[in-house]
C-alpha cells in the first residue's frame, strides 16, 4: 500500500502579509532586512518572475542570455503557473517570512530594549517587495541600524550572494545614508537551534510510521543542487548545508540512516548529485521501502516544498518507484524553535557580531568575478565602523 501525508497546503495557517500592528506604527531604531529569492504571490506574476531569473547572471549562467534567458521563461510560463495553481494559486514565502519577521522581532523587543523597538523588512530578488523598493522605505523610515540578514542559513554566491549584489546596485549611484549604522548577517548554517527545529520536524514524521520498522527510515536531507562549475570555484553552500544535515543527526540521536541529495536542476550543465528523485528510485530499487525528505535548505514552504517535493516527489514518483510509505518533514516556518534560532542569531550579532565577516570577505579560491569583488568591497565600507551594543 502506497501511503503519503507530504502535502502541506490544507494545513498551511492564514498569515498575514503584513507587519503587526505594533511594529508598523512605532517608529523602529533598529532594522532587520530580510532577504530571500521571493515567490509569486499570484500567477500573473510568473512571468516576470521567470524572466528575473533568468536574466540574472549572479543566480544562472546561459549562453547567449540576454536572448536564450527570455526565450526559456516564456517556454516555461505556462507550466510554472499551473503548478502555482495546483498548490493554491501562488507561492506562501512571503507571508511566511512576514510572519516570521514579526515574531522575531517582538522576540527582540523583549530581549534587546536597548535596540529596540526593532522592525522587519523584506527584499525580494525577483517579486515584490523589490531590494531597491525596501532600501528606499529603510532610509524614508530614519532607522538607525540596520541588519542584513539572509534567510538562507547556508551561503551560496547564487543566493545571498545575488541578494547582496542587488544591494550593492542600489547604491552604486546613490548617497550612502550616514545616519544608518549597517551590518551583516550571511550565512548561519551550524546554529544549533536550526539544527534542533529540524531535528523535530522529522520526529514529527518518525511517528508516523510503524515502530517495527521505524529505526530503519531512512532519510533524505534534499536541498537546492548547485552547478558543479560553481562548486569547483570554491562557493561553500555544499559543505554549510552538509553541516546543518551533520547538526541535525547529532541532535536526533537516532539510528536512523541518512544522505544528502540534491534537487531543483536548471539547464543541461552538470550539477550536484545525486539528485532527490533518482535517489528515491534507486533506494526503492534496493529495497528500501520507508523514507522521509527533509527540506534541509530551505526555511518556508514555497513552490519547491510544496510542488517539486509533495506532488512530483512524494506523489508520483515514490508511487511509481513502488515506495510503501514516504513522509515530507515541514519546513521551520513559523516553529517556536525556529523564532527563537531567528532571535539568537541576531541577537548574538546585534551584541558582539562583527559588522561584517571575513568569512564573506573571502572571495572563492578561483573567482574571477569582478562583480564579487566590488561587491565585497562595497560592504565592507557600508558596514565599517560600526559600534555593537553592550551586554
Amino acid at each position: 500500500m502506497f501511503l503519503s501525508k507530504c502535502r502541506l497546503t490544507s494545513v498551511l495557517p492564514r498569515i498575514s502579509a503584513y507587519s503587526t500592528a505594533a511594529e508598523s506604527t512605532m517608529k523602529p531604531k533598529t532594522a532587520i532586512v530580510m532577504l530571500n529569492m521571493g515567490g509569486p504571490e499570484t500567477t500573473d506574476q510568473v512571468a516576470d518572475y521567470l524572466l528575473r531569473i533568468m536574466t540574472d547572471r549572479d543566480m544562472i549562467q546561459l549562453p547567449v542570455q540576454s536572448k536564450l534567458g527570455p526565450w526559456i521563461a516564456t517556454r516555461r510560463t505556462e507550466e510554472v503557473k499551473k503548478k502555482y495553481m495546483e498548490i493554491g494559486g501562488g507561492s506562501p514565502i512571503l507571508k511566511w517570512t512576514n510572519s516570521q519577521g514579526s515574531l522575531l522581532t517582538q522576540a527582540l523587543d523583549q530581549m534587546l530594549p536597548e535596540s529596540a523597538p526593532h522592525k522587519h523588512y523584506v527584499a525580494f530578488r525577483y517579486v515584490p517587495p523589490f531590494t531597491e523598493e525596501t532600501f528606499a522605505q529603510l532610509e524614508k523610515d530614519g532607522v538607525e541600524r540596520a541588519v542584513i540578514f539572509s534567510q538562507y542559513p547556508q551561503y551560496s554566491c547564487a543566493t545571498t550572494g545575488s541578494s547582496l549584489n542587488a544591494i550593492a546596485d542600489f547604491y552604486k549611484n546613490r548617497q550612502l545614508p550616514s545616519n544608518i549604522k549597517f551590518s551583516l548577517i550571511e550565512r548561519w548554517a551550524s546554529h544549533p537551534l536550526l539544527a534542533s527545529v529540524f531535528a523535530s520536524r522529522i520526529k514529527d514524521k518518525l511517528k508516523l510510521f510503524d515502530p517495527k520498522i521505524r529505526d530503519e527510515v531512512v532519510i533524505l536531507f534534499t536541498a537546492h543542487s548547485l552547478p558543479l562549475k560553481a562548486v569547483s570555484r570554491g562557493d561553500t553552500y555544499p559543505h554549510e548545508v552538509a553541516a546543518t544535515v551533520a547538526a541535525t543527526v547529532a541532535q536526533l540521536g537516532l539510528p536512523n540512516p541518512h544522505r544528502l541529495v540534491w534537487q531543483s536542476k536548471v539547464g543541461p550543465l552538470p550539477w550536484l548529485q545525486p539528485y532527490t528523485d533518482d535517489a528515491i528510485k534507486s533506494y526503492a530499487k534496493q529495497g528500501v521501502k520507508h523514507l522521509i525528505l527533509v527540506p534541509i535548505a530551505f526555511v518556508n514552504e514555497h513552490i519547491e516544498t510544496l510542488h517539486e517535493l509533495d506532488i512530483e516527489y512524494c506523489d508520483e514518483v515514490a508511487k511509481e518507484a513502488g515506495i510503501t510509505q514516504i513522509e515530507r518533514a515541514e519546513a521551520p516556518n513559523d516553529h517556536t524553535t525556529f523564532i527563537a534560532a531567528l532571535a539568537d542569531v541576531v541577537a548574538s550579532h546585534l551584541k558582539s557580531g562583527p559588522s561584517v565577516s571575513k568569512q564573506f570577505l573571502t572571495r572563492c579560491p578561483h573567482c574571477v568575478s569582478q562583480r564579487c569583488r566590488s561587491s565585497k568591497d562595497f560592504f565592507k565600507k557600508l558596514c565599517g565602523n560600526l559600534e555593537v551594543i553592550s551586554s
